[in-house]
């Protein structure tokens, strides 16, 4: 199974700001310990060994914290010297990477599917690039994603209402080797760049899990995580 991650950890988190100042988003506290905490426990259990963060904004905050703290697998750094984008941040983190296959995961996401499934998924599709996908019902702050009986996806849907479909969950798996043969920027948007063009020509593939999913990227949903984790 893959056993790496490089979890995109660089963002400025500017909608969560009123709830929490002055740190990243993967720092956000629950608890007594950061979300990135729970992210981290959560790849371990899952069989990941090496965990790569893709920082930017106040990326020290994040590497202090994993050096003071015992931590069960390895972890690497990768800080981007500028903003680069989701797309920008996965390539400038290849580096770091020592094996072909890799799992990318939002730093403000946890989605709780069973890596080891996605994983076999990806390898009977004989996919490039995969990705995990959550059923959602009455919601209109995420796009939608179409998939066909292949399970390809087909579209990318902007926001609005939907009274059901199925939404991107954050969790990719490809390899480096592919994202290096696409020849892309140093800055770029990985959803415009390499995702919807893939989904148009349906190279793109979709894992249903319709297990439990949250994004931190507004106080509302990282209260909700918050209290979640509490006993």
């Amino acid at each position: 199974m893959t056993t790496e991650c490089i979890v995109l950890a660089g963002g400025l988190g500017t909608r969560l700001r009123d709830a929490v100042a002055d740190k990243p988003k993967c720092m956000a506290p629950v608890g007594d310990q950061p979300f990135l905490y729970y992210l981290i426990q959560y790849l371990h259990q899952q069989g990941v060994t090496h965990v790569i963060l893709s920082l930017g904004y106040l990326a020290d905050q994040v590497i202090d914290w994993c050096n003071n703290n015992p931590q069960p697998l390895r972890i690497s750094f990768a800080t981007e010297p500028e903003p680069l984008g989701t797309g920008g941040g996965i390539v400038y983190a290849l580096d770091k990477v020592e094996r072909d296959n890799i799992f990318i995961v939002n730093g403000d996401t946890y989605f709780d599917i069973s890596l080891p499934a996605f994983d076999a998924f990806h390898t009977s599709h004989h996919s490039n690039l995969s990705l995990a996908l959550k059923p959602m019902t009455n919601f209109d702050r995420y796009g939608t994603v179409t998939l066909n009986d292949q399970q390809q996806i087909t579209a990318f849907r902007e926001k609005q209402f939907m009274e059901a479909g199925l939404i991107n969950g954050g969790i990719y798996l490809t390899s480096a080797s592919y994202l290096k043969s696409l020849a892309l920027p140093a800055k770029f948007s990985f959803e415009k760049e390499v995702l919807e063009p893939m989904a148009a020509s349906q190279q793109l593939f979709g894992f249903i899990s319709d297990i439990y999913f949250i994004d931190i990227g507004i106080p509302e949903d990282y209260y909700a995580f918050v209290k979640a984790q509490q006993p």
